[in-house]
């Protein structure tokens, strides 16, 4: 609750829609304070009020002209010497000229018994003075609304510059994958061409999820299980001795309520058909499982590969396991767990995200 008003204070701040109710708000709040200032008490009848409009109207000028001239002219240009001078000048100027108003509108006999009355402090140096923190103040709202236009800019590009930064590793995605399904078919083509001719089939669903799918923010669990589906189904064509298996252990109408970022395995399905695709005269196996448990999804990929054919330490740093990395790190950080496991003949990646 505490926060919810301490934002709205804020907008009522900084926000153009409420900029005349802030300037009403203030010249009201200031007419109040001078009117129930012993200032004001010195006066009775219509003189307190002609002295009352000759200090107002002077002080208000003074506020305007310090926030609209000198503070983004001077202050906020760093002149700051330029500024105090100025600032004196003005804060002297006016207090000249309600010297003169209550000269106009009193005369010189009531302004002469006032003054006998005024101690040293009160004198012409002490009211300059007392008058520049006064006008300080109005200094410090308009750093107050800087700072925090300033923050909100910053979080702007902030956010402008994950998106694209994010943007840019989930297309850095797309032509690595793609080019290795090119070369599925290149190799497809001189040994089998109806083999080739469904490849290129597939291929097409798999330029179809890219074109409307990889460019949301979002995408369903399922749909994305689907297209790594598409994508294994390209591997099994190309390759006799691949087994591949994909279990969902959750029911299926929780499924459909999960949304992921698009793309988000396809970097370890990937490394998973790469490292397998180097066994020879065994069948290679790639086993895929995806749970849902509590507000966690849980992605293990398991795929079979040669003895010491994959190095965890020295060759986890491609281009592939770098950008996902960062991107998990940009989507959730601090909330997701990743987890590569390397043995004998067998390479795990264990991944849990929020959901």
């Amino acid at each position: 609750m505490q926060e919810l008003n301490n934002k709205q204070v804020v907008r009522f701040l900084l926000e153009d829609r409420y900029r005349i109710f802030r300037h009403l708000g203030f010249l009201f709040g200031f007419l109040l304070l001078l009117y129930n200032s012993s200032f004001s008490n010195n006066y009775t009848g219509l003189y307190k009020y002609y002295s009352l409009f000759s200090v107002y109207s002077v002080f208000v000028v003074m506020f305007y002209l310090n926030m609209y001239v000198l503070v983004p002219y001077f202050f906020f240009k760093a002149r700051y010497v330029l500024y105090l001078i100025f600032l004196t000048a003005l804060v002297a100027a006016g207090l000249l000229l309600i010297k003169n108003l209550l000269f106009i509108f009193l005369g010189e006999q009531r302004l002469g018994i006032l003054s006998s009355q005024q101690s040293v402090i009160t004198s012409f140096y002490g009211r300059v003075l007392v008058a520049i923190p006064c006008i300080l103040l109005t200094t410090l709202v308009k750093l107050f609304q800087r700072w925090a236009k300033d923050n909100e800019r910053i979080s702007e590009l902030k956010s402008l510059t994950l998106k694209m930064e994010l943007t840019e590793l989930r297309n850095q995605i797309s032509p690595h994958f793609l080019f290795n399904m090119l070369n599925n078919v290149k190799s497809l083509m001189r040994s089998n061409p109806e083999k080739a001719s469904m490849v290129i089939i597939e291929l097409s669903e798999f330029l179809r999820y890219q074109l409307y799918e990889n460019n949301q923010e979002k995408t369903l669990l399922s749909t994305e299980i689907t297209f790594l589906t598409n994508f294994l189904n390209l591997e099994k064509i190309r390759r006799d001795n691949l087994t591949v298996r994909i279990d969902n252990r959750t029911e299926e109408r929780i499924f459909r309520n999960v949304f992921v970022p698009p793309n988000l395995f396809t970097v370890f399905v990937e490394n998973a058909v790469k490292h397998s695709a180097g066994i020879t005269n065994m069948d290679a196996q790639i086993r895929i499982s995806f749970e849902v448990i509590g507000n966690r999804l849980h992605f293990v990929c398991r795929n079979s590969m040669r003895q010491n054919d994959f190095n965890l330490n020295k060759n986890n740093s491609g281009l592939g396991l770098a950008n996902i990395r960062r991107r998990l790190e940009l989507l959730y950080p601090g909330k997701h767990i990743l987890d590569l496991t390397s043995k004998e003949e067998e390479y795990i990646v264990n991944l849990t995200i929020p959901i």
